[in-house]
């Protein structure tokens, strides 16, 4: 009996370090791990202020865009747009992770790659469709639901969490290689400039734009579709091409 105590202790114990390691390992939202500090993660929203991120082709975010309980919020309450917001720093090859929620038919999108050179974002950098699939016309087409490269590469399948529960985001970037996942899973893969990026492009609304996912580097967009959604725990590890 007296050893059967000792293991039930001993077992005990052992559960509750597991349990604190995985604790460790799981960040409050906008703060990093020490394993994510150590991995070279760093973060692009501290939870409390628009520093880091400026008006597309402009200089300060807009007053539709807040910094509100720990997410980066846009509210066009008024009808009016803040338009889209772009981060300070450009990148080349990188892992980013984003946490995401929608208001009910929430339209929304995180480009990258984006330049500043062009009028609009999409006109240079890809879109990983933030969206309430359920309630807004774009989640009738694959092509165009949560979680696409829009209107080039559907998901394949529709993870999405409901209305007002936090989704997660990954998005990996590396030379030419392009990986969309959502909740845990990858569900878009592709290759900027393969014979299949190409015919895809050119049977889209894309094809008449030039630089169209052909820059190598360049900053993260959020955008302004109307709509109100929030962000939070964005954070983005920059990664060498050939990892």
């Amino acid at each position: 009996m007296r050893n059967t105590w000792r293991l039930s202790l001993a077992a005990a114990a052992l559960l509750g370090l597991l349990a604190v390691g995985r604790a460790a390992d799981k960040a409050a939202p906008n703060t990093l791990t020490d394993k994510e500090k150590g991995d070279g993660w760093k973060l692009l929203f501290d939870g409390k202020t628009t520093d880091g991120w400026h008006a597309f082709r402009g200089k300060e975010v807009g007053d539709k865009w807040k910094a509100s309980d720990g997410a980066l919020v846009l509210n066009p309450a008024d009808g009016k747009r803040g338009g889209d917001i772009v981060t300070d720093g450009e990148y080349d090859n990188f892992e980013l992770s984003i946490e995401w929620k929608v208001t009910k038919g929430a339209n929304s999108g995180i480009m990258y790659r984006v330049s500043e050179d062009k009028g609009a974002p999409f006109e240079t950098g890809p879109e990983y469709q933030i969206l309430d699939n359920a309630n807004h016309g774009d989640g009738k087409n694959p092509k165009t639901s949560a979680a696409s490269c829009y209107a080039l590469y559907a998901p394949t399948k529709d993870l999405t969490k409901p209305i007002g529960e936090w989704n997660k985001t990954r998005i990996v970037v590396k030379g030419d290689h392009v990986e969309h996942w959502l909740n845990g899973e990858k569900v878009v893969e592709f290759e900027f400039g393969s014979d299949d990026w190409n015919k895809r492009v050119a049977e889209s609304k894309f094809a008449k734009m030039d630089r169209f996912g052909k820059e190598k580097k360049g900053h993260i967009d959020l955008q302004d579709h109307g709509n109100e959604v929030a962000y939070r725990s964005i954070k983005i590890k920059v990664l060498s091409e050939s990892k």
